[in-house]
């Protein structure tokens, strides 16, 4: 894989219907249904409405025979409409339903977690190698006869592992890491192999996006080195609604994608199905674009670690880079110095224009040749400055550059001046390949120096601001490349909500956290009580508290495993019924809905983080 120059991932073609996956086909967009799969018209009307958006692969949960066996209704009466969208069967812990929903529709996802082994309980196992192989044995005898009925039928199948619902073998074997997450595909992909069954796509999901990212990474190294080709499937699983759900999903999906890797796409929203789909079209447009670009000449990667990154080694200047968390830094070049409250940008950059009244707990930058040594004031440097940057004073500065503007005399000068922060901007059609470019060029040359990523946009739609922005930080973050984010837009739109877009994307990325986080999923014809409406109330609640991770689940599937990762659980028990959680221990079962976002109110009040 090119670190620096984009092309996508070779992979061999799977059949899904009328609409192939992988090889040269285009990435496919699809959805999932969150009606009842025994009512057929509700599922047939979502589907319709999911297809009309653009989705290519409609999947529709499938938790017992009843409702596998009413896939065939479903998959009818779509037929009879003239609607031709390869239908995908969701299966969890019954493989029995698995080789039912396989007759009737064109795809099956099967969980590795759940599909021989037991429901994840946390238990630590002990096996001998022996015992082990004999699990392996068990998971081949019953896959064996699934294999059989896709093939009769013609059906592809997804192996879809999920970080919340690893089996509790695995977890003992391999522990709570990328390499368990990938085992539990490969067992499955393996016999794939085999028996020369070709139609097999993979997925490996998680809530937590840097895991997420570093897993298919992982996974395609894996897959590669046992020579497979199988496509991937790229999603971040309960990623939320709203805003944070939008750039915590294109984050996540943007990283890998930009990388060449995936052949279809879920944005998984707390929102109504179809609305993920023109989210995943912007996504998957804007990264595919830069194909065919302009070669950028990358260094060697010397001492980068691209399927298991650490942060870069820098040294602190001041409060960017060493061991503090990204800084924001943020554009007023009106002198508008007003700011959101809670997201105040570390450092505003105010051009030719220091404002006499300025707001505390900021720091400023100016142009250079303005730089008179203000208190809390620093100066920013373009390359034809090195002169006068060599003899400024300032304990800080600031150098704005692009890669193949970094030459010779520029890195002498970092060498020299570690007190200089560099502000990495690009203006290629790939603005990833240059900037991590530049930040492996400093890795090689051994140079220290934290750097700050300019990204420049002109768009007048908020969300497209921050799925770009979001796709183009997301490698750059998760590589441990990052010391800072400015945002600048030339658009019309409010500068406190691109500051607002910048935290959220340090926060999506898992390096700083300024607000409470919520991982809910999409739900799905699992969920038996009002998700939606929990998610609003939950989120009502909640507003005001800092630094925690509370997880709305609709139901059991991923919810222990997920809140793993999360502080506190609200989950789907049953008809009307919720469970809460501490981490992955449930503390209250199946409390009545309506009383169940005070219980969590009071239980995280009783825990002292209330405030």
């Amino acid at each position: 894989m090119d670190l620096y120059n984009y092309s996508r991932r070779e992979t061999a073609e799977v059949r899904i219907g009328a609409v192939p996956m992988g090889a040269d086909n285009p990435i496919r967009l699809q959805s999932m249904t969150n009606t009842n799969t025994l009512d057929t018209e509700a599922c047939v009307a979502q589907t319709g409405r999911i297809t009309q958006a653009g989705g290519e692969y409609v999947r529709l949960t499938a938790q017992g025979t009843r409702e596998a066996e009413n896939l065939q209704h479903i998959h009818a009466r779509l037929r009879e409409q003239g609607n031709p969208v390869p239908l995908v069967a969701d299966i969890h812990f019954n493989p029995a339903v698995a080789d039912v929903a396989a007759r009737y529709v064109e795809k099956v996802r099967i969980n590795p977690g759940n599909y021989v082994d037991a429901a994840r309980t946390f238990r630590q196992l002990d096996y001998t190698d022996d015992e082990y192989r004999a699990e392996l044995k068990k998971i081949r005898d019953r896959f064996l006869p699934f294999l059989a009925i896709c093939r009769q039928n013609g059906t592809a199948i997804r192996i879809g592992a999920n970080h919340g619902s690893l089996s509790d073998r695995i977890m003992s074997r391999y522990g709570d890491t990328p390499q368990g997450m990938v085992e539990s595909c490969m067992e499955f992909l393996r016999i794939c192999r085999d028996e020369r069954f070709a139609d097999v796509v993979v997925s490996i999901k998680a809530s937590n996006t840097p895991l997420m990212v570093k897993t298919v990474r992982l996974l395609a190294r894996t897959m590669e080195a046992e020579g497979m080709d199988f496509p991937l499937h790229l999603g971040v699983t309960e990623a939320g609604e709203g805003e944070d759900g939008r750039i915590k999903s294109a984050l996540g999906i943007g990283a890998c994608l930009a990388d060449g890797l995936g052949d279809t796409v879920r944005v998984s929203l707390s929102e109504p199905p179809e609305d993920e789909i023109p989210v995943a079209r912007k996504l998957v447009d804007y990264v595919t674009a830069r194909a065919g670009h302009p070669y950028i000449p990358g260094p060697e990667a010397t001492g980068f670690n691209y399927v298991d990154p650490a942060r870069r080694d820098t040294r602190a200047v001041g409060n960017v880079g060493g061991d503090n968390v990204p800084v924001v830094m943020a554009a007023r070049l009106d002198g508008d110095l007003k700011f959101a409250p809670g997201f105040t940008p570390d450092y505003v950059y105010v051009g030719r224009r220091l404002p006499d009244e300025r707001p505390e707990g900021v720091d400023y930058i100016v142009d250079a040749d303005l730089w008179q040594g203000q208190p809390g004031c620093w100066p920013a440097f373009k390359t034809d400055q090195l002169y006068f940057l060599a003899g400024c004073m300032a304990e800080r500065k600031f150098l704005f550059t692009t890669y193949l503007g970094m030459g010779e005399e520029v890195l002498a000068c970092l060498r020299y001046h570690p007190e200089i922060v560099l502000v990495a901007q690009s203006n290629h059609p790939n603005r990833l390949g240059e900037q991590r470019a530049l930040a492996l060029q400093l890795v090689r040359e051994g140079l220290k120096n934290p750097v700050v990523y300019f990204q420049h946009y002109a768009e007048t739609s908020l969300e497209d601001l921050q799925i770009k922005a979001s796709a183009d930080m997301g490698a750059l973050i998760v590589d441990g490349l990052c010391d800072g984010v400015f945002l600048f837009n030339q658009g019309e739109i409010d500068p406190r909500r691109i500051d607002e877009t910048a935290f959220a994307i340090l926060q999506a990325g898992r390096v700083r956290t300024s607000k409470t986080e919520y991982i809910s999923c999409p739900g799905c014809g699992r969920t038996l009580y009002d998700l939606t409406g929990a998610i609003a109330r939950v989120k009502a609640a909640t507003a005001h508290l800092k630094g925690l991770k509370i997880a709305i689940m609709g139901c059991i599937v991923n919810g222990p495993g997920e809140m793993a990762d999360a502080d506190y659980g609200y989950v789907g028990a049953g008809r009307g019924r919720v469970s809460l959680y501490r981490r992955k221990e449930c503390v209250l079962k199946n409390i009545p809905e309506e009383e169940a976002v005070q219980r969590l109110l009071e239980l995280i009040e009783a825990d002292g983080k209330g405030k």
